[in-house]
């Protein structure tokens, strides 16, 4: 996967139906050990409620999906839960949703619904980010040819993480994968192959 979406920041949300109330809370999460973490956390929190049921998927690539309907009648809680994450197409992300009994049966669909309605207010409540998969490309070069590589940078927008300058000039450029090599032929080309680059692994930034 080349770019996914995904949150930073925590949020949360609430939905009533019939007197029940429906609290959801959104987090990132990076693994299956963070989620768990998240849900007995949020468990903890509200020890007297009567459900908390949640939904997670990590993974930039294979995702790992699980739901849990925590007492519910199945398919009614942890995964519609599922479905708010996957229908806005958000991975590293884990809800989980309290409810408190108002004192009235919802039925199959009121639930569906409430616990719909209560992922949906949890993410409206923070922003959603999309991570793009770069290689750090370092590139060593002279001052002479350091205007040249930065106007080759500028015109694809690629963004330098940090310059050091001493004898020469050392730049870090988040470079898009499928652009890697075309941006290292471009410079080469520039600079008459006197630029020196060192490819480190790929990661996923904020674009």
């Amino acid at each position: 996967m080349k770019e996914y979406k995904t949150i930073l920041e925590p949020g949360t949300g609430e939905y009533v139906e019939k007197k029940s109330r429906f609290i959801g809370y959104v987090r990132h999460v990076e693994n299956e050990e963070e989620a768990d973490a998240f849900i007995t956390e949020i468990k903890k929190k509200h020890y007297d409620a009567r459900h908390n049921c949640s939904a997670y998927s990590v993974g930039e690539d294979k995702e790992l999906q699980r739901f849990s309907d925590d007492g519910e009648p199945g398919g009614t809680a942890g995964k519609p839960i599922l479905e708010v994450i996957t229908g806005n197409r958000l991975h590293n992300v884990c809800i989980v949703v309290t409810r408190y009994f108002g004192g009235t049966l919802l039925g199959t669909g009121g639930l569906v619904r409430s616990y719909t309605e209560a992922a949906k207010e949890c993410i409206a409540d923070t922003e959603i980010v999309t991570k793009q998969c770069v290689i750090p490309l370092v590139i060593t070069t002279n001052y002479n040819d350091l205007g040249k590589i930065q106007y080759i940078l500028g015109q694809d927008g690629i963004s330098i993480r940090n310059t050091d300058y001493g004898e020469n000039v050392v730049l870090t450029a988040d470079v898009f994968v499928d652009d890697i090599d075309r941006i290292e032929k471009k410079i080469t080309e520039a600079t008459a192959a006197r630029a020196i680059y060192d490819r480190k692994e790929a990661e996923f930034v904020i674009r």
